[in-house]
C-alpha cells in the first residue's frame, strides 16, 4: 500500500504533522487567502492538489475550538477570526474595522442576491434613488463589476458581484449566500457575516 505522503527517513507521523505546520505558516503569514496550487508549489510540488486538500481539511480539525477557523473562499483558502470573537477586535482597535453603511449593505444586498441587475434595477427593488458614492466604494473595493449590457433603451451596464465580495464575506460560492424570505433578512444576514 503506497503511503500518501513522502518517506524519508522522517516518520509519516513528523512529516504528516510538518506538512500541517507549514501550510498554516503560509495560511498565517499570507495577507490574502491562498491557492491550493500555491501550496504545493510552496512545498515544493511534493504533495499532489488531493493530498493537500486532506491537510486542509485537517488543518481546519485542528482549529475547532480555537478562536480562529480555517475556511475557504472563492480565491483559497485562509485564517481568519470567528465571528463570535469579533468584538474583541473591534474593542483593542476601533477604528480597524470597516462600518457598512445600512446603503450599503442594502445595495450590495439587491446586487448579490438578483444579479445580474442595472442601476435602475436596484432603485426599483430598494424603493429609493441610489447613493452615487456607494456604488462608486462598492467598485472601487472591487466587491461588484460590470458584467455586460440589457438589451434595452441605452444598454444600461448589468451588475454582478465579484470574486472579492465573496472573499470579504467568507463565501466560497454565492450558493453558500443565506437563504432568505425578503429583502430584510438579506441586510441582516449580509451584516453579521460583514468583515471587521
Amino acid at each position: 500500500m503506497q503511503h500518501p505522503f513522502p518517506e524519508t527517513h522522517h516518520s509519516i507521523d513528523d512529516l504528516h504533522h510538518e506538512a500541517l505546520m507549514q501550510i498554516e505558516a503560509l495560511l498565517f503569514a499570507s495577507d490574502s487567502p491562498v491557492t491550493i496550487a500555491r501550496i504545493k508549489q510552496a512545498l515544493g510540488g511534493q504533495y499532489a492538489s488531493s493530498q493537500i486538500r486532506q491537510l486542509l481539511q485537517q488543518l481546519a480539525l485542528l482549529q475547532h475550538g480555537r478562536s480562529v477557523e480555517l475556511i475557504e473562499t472563492v480565491q483559497g483558502f485562509r485564517l481568519q477570526v470567528r465571528a463570535k470573537y469579533r468584538h474583541i477586535i473591534q474593542q483593542a482597535w476601533p477604528e480597524r474595522p470597516v462600518k457598512l453603511s445600512p446603503s450599503l449593505l442594502e445595495i450590495l444586498a439587491v446586487v448579490a442576491y438578483h444579479q445580474p441587475v442595472t442601476r435602475a434595477d436596484i432603485e426599483q427593488i430598494r424603493g429609493v434613488s441610489n447613493n452615487s458614492q456607494v456604488l462608486r466604494t462598492l467598485f472601487e473595493w472591487s466587491w461588484i463589476k460590470e458584467s455586460g449590457f440589457r438589451d434595452a433603451p441605452g444598454r444600461p451596464a448589468l451588475l454582478v458581484t465579484t470574486p472579492h465580495f465573496l472573499n470579504a464575506f467568507g463565501l466560497a460560492s454565492l450558493n453558500d449566500l443565506p437563504v432568505i424570505q425578503d429583502h430584510k433578512e438579506g441586510l441582516a444576514a449580509l451584516e453579521h457575516s460583514s468583515p471587521c
